[in-house]
């Protein structure tokens, strides 16, 4: 190296960040990670206390027990300001809200990542996913297949350790090449997974005119299970324990609070993946905001400015400028897009931000006649896969349907129980635990994960002199929407739903109107006379999409970006559909494959 302080400079340090960071130090290569966020989880003591801050924390949403600093803000679903609050509309919390309807999701601003709190759902997308405009004439193709990301969904597979059994996931559409095996089986099946497949498996549900089998599927997971003999040829498959104790977390203990965080480390974080890439030789800087990405001549980037801060209310700042012959921007698919856009870098197609996506998350619920032993392993192990393609996507969105595990726990279950018991009905003692048992151990909760189009007005933009954070940088100004195609989807899940919870024979509470309707601050609206409520997912996709041509895309099909040729920007913001599966898995593959090319490069 020549006049450069490392061989690649990568911003972020999620799963990203964090595959791209160990696979090129394993390489040889001399890699940098900024991160903005603290660091979490370096000793087994460190990822202790965030838990004993979770557990502490009287709302349990995905963000409380982690570090969120004003230099380095993260945005919290407890933020999410209805334009119709009261005082300035859409202001609260990181987000600055100026769309129709308010964006709900958050991420998290760490060492690690949102895969500190995130559900482990390892999905892949289906074939039909990558080719929407071809097939449904909705949407847009990606330029890449399904073929194409198989190699790469394996070595995701492989990082994360997902447990799942081939078999289950045949069911959903998913082809696999023959005998591939995951890393482990999937995990046990709670005893609502159980449950609900003796009595709604197979059995048919309505969508317009066509008729669809229900099928009751495991998801596969990225939390240590019982290691498949067969995976890797027969060589087995070594499960990585708990960072700061690698014999701790080695297999799902059931703990049902995965969100906001694995008390055993036993579900996958990336900060198990930055520990071998630290091993290998990368150095990561915590408390280091990327403010400008600095464009030399011949359009190259020629180094990337950083803030290094410290102390919190009224953080102390010191500048920093760091030079690569490579940089990868993996911030996450807000920060990636404002990042870009403070530095008016990568965006003469104007996709910069642009494309914003979610699973709208749309829940329904009902109380059954028999308790279903809620509460008792991870919060989500099935779901009901089989709806996730079909001719109706020409029509409305697809979905798939998490089987919660939680009851209404996202209603404020159990703590609304206690206070309907103890202020409605005057119960204390055994006949108030008695009466939260009997109502808590009844209470059946399906989420629907919404598919959403690409809409260039679904955007993350920023305002100078506007809203700032405490080092001064703009804040991230959302405007977000659900257009027809996605109402209409939300319409056809919520019938489902009704169809299931009658085939059940339970007793349908759902309501999106009133006291009683989940996380009101949250997308609201009415769709052909009938009201409904979504929540954000947390699968935020889009800003800063690939394509083959530079005209309408950020990047090409390795993630580099067309304006700036030793630029990379990495994550789910490259995804240009979003589809049913939740994306970390996807990004996660994406990340290997731009790993393979950067190193064929470089090293």
């Amino acid at each position: 190296m020549t006049g450069v302080d490392c061989d690649v400079l990568v911003v972020g340090a999620g799963i990203a960040g964090a595959i791209l960071a160990r696979r090129l130090a394993e390489s040889g290569l001399d890699v940098v990670v900024l991160e903005a966020g603290e660091a979490t989880g370096r000793t087994w003591a460190e990822y202790q206390s965030n838990i004993t801050a979770m557990l502490g924390s009287p709302a349990k949403v995905p963000n409380a027990g982690w570090p969120n600093s004003a230099a380095a803000p993260s945005p919290s679903v407890l933020d999410i300001r209805p334009l119709s609050h009261d005082g300035p509309p859409g202001t609260a919390g990181y987000f600055v809200q100026e769309g129709p309807q308010p964006f709900g999701s958050d991420y998290l601003r760490a060492r690690g990542g949102t895969t500190l709190h995130w559900y482990a759902h390892c999905i892949r997308m289906l074939p039909s996913d990558f080719a929407m405009k071809s097939t449904y004439g909705v949407g847009v193709d990606w330029p890449l297949t399904y073929d194409d990301l198989v190699p790469w969904y394996a070595e995701a597979e492989r990082e994360i350790g997902v447990a799942a059994d081939v078999e289950d996931q045949l069911r959903t559409g998913t082809p696999f090449p023959d005998g591939y095996v995951y890393p482990m089986h999937k995990i046990p099946p709670t005893y609502l997974d159980r449950w609900l497949t003796e009595r709604l498996d197979g059995t048919p549900v309505r969508i317009g005119q066509e008729t669809y089998p229900t099928g009751v599927v495991p998801v596969p997971g990225g939390r240590n299970s019982i290691p498949n003999p067969q995976y890797d040829g027969g060589r087995g498959f070594q499960p990585v324990g708990a960072v700061g104790r690698p014999t701790a977390g080695l297999r799902c203990e059931g703990n049902s609070s995965c969100i906001p965080g694995c008390p055993a480390q036993a579900k996958y974080n990336a900060l198990k993946t930055l520990q071998l890439a630290e091993a290998a030789g990368a150095r990561v800087i915590t408390q280091a905001v990327a403010s400008k990405v600095l464009v030399g001549s011949h359009d190259e980037v020629s180094g990337v400015e950083y803030l290094r801060w410290s102390g919190d209310v009224f953080p102390t700042v010191v500048p920093h400028t760091i030079t690569a012959r490579r940089y990868v921007l993996a911030a996450h698919s807000v920060e990636n897009a404002k990042l870009l856009l403070m530095s008016r870098a990568a965006n003469t197609s104007d996709q910069v931000g642009r494309n914003l996506m979610d699973h709208p998350f749309l829940l329904s619920w009902a109380r059954t006649d028999e308790p279903l032993g809620v509460f008792r392993g991870p919060g989500s192990t099935a779901g009901i896969e089989t709806l996730r393609d079909g001719p109706f996507r020409a029509r409305h969105s697809s979905f798939r349907t998490d089987i919660d595990n939680w009851g209404f726990q996202i209603l404020g279950s159990p703590g609304s129980d206690v206070a309907a018991a103890v202020y409605g009905d005057q119960l204390f003692g055994s006949a108030l635990r008695q009466r939260v048992a009997y109502d808590v151990q009844r209470q059946l909760m399906l989420g629907f994960l919404l598919e959403q189009l690409p809409d260039p007005d679904n955007r993350v933009t920023i305002k100078p002199g506007g809203y700032t954070d405490a080092l001064g940088l703009p804040r991230p100004v959302v405007h977000y929407d659900l257009d027809a195609w996605t109402r209409e989807g939300a319409a056809v899940a919520r019938d489902c739903a009704v169809q299931w919870f009658e085939e059940l024979g339970a007793d349908d509470l759902t309501a999106y109107d009133g006291p009683d309707r989940p996380m009101a601050a949250h997308q609201q609206f009415t769709w052909k006379d009938r009201p409904y409520c979504t929540l954000g997912a947390g699968h935020l996709c889009g800003t800063h999409r690939m394509g083959h041509t530079r005209t309408d895309h950020v990047v090409d099909p390795d993630q580099r970006s067309w304006d700036h040729r030793n630029l990379f920007v990495v994550g789910a913001g490259s995804m240009p559909t979003i589809g049913t599966s939740n994306p970390t898995l996807t990004l996660a593959a994406l990340a290997c494959r731009t790993a393979a090319v950067m190193v064929e490069e470089l090293a």
